[in-house]
């Protein structure tokens, strides 16, 4: 899975699950912040990834990014995400304890985290 697409991940498992907006995203691998934005209402979501200047959402359990055109398979349950990016076919989980998320991305067989900023 490419480094963008798990970034879209996280904010998104992180909207779903907490219900709260993201604002921003800090990747410890790639120790770096992010400009991306998300809220779920419901099983809908709307996104951007700033840095891009991409737009990615739509209805569980499909997402697009606008971008790459890439598209993500994603369950929510029992406050973790799962599922697989189409265009790479890499399945990912996603577990999520207060403002962090913990992506696995099984393609590369490794964990990824990210620190989210949140709207109250």
């Amino acid at each position: 899975m490419q480094p963008e697409i798990r970034a879209i991940v996280a904010a998104s498992s992180h909207a779903f699950v907490t219900g709260k907006k993201v604002a921003g995203l800090y990747d410890q691998s790639a120790d770096r912040h992010l400009r991306i934005a998300a809220e779920a209402r419901g099983e809908h979501l709307q996104g951007l990834d700033g840095d891009r200047n991409v737009k990615f959402g739509g209805t569980l359990p499909e997402l697009r990014e606008t971008g790459t055109g890439a598209a993500i398979y994603m369950e929510v349950t029992d406050g973790e995400t799962k599922g697989f990016d189409r265009s790479s076919a890499g399945h990912f989980t996603c577990r999520i304890e207060d403002q962090v998320v913990q992506l696995y991305d099984h393609a590369e067989s490794a964990w990824f985290t990210f620190v989210v900023q949140t709207v109250e």
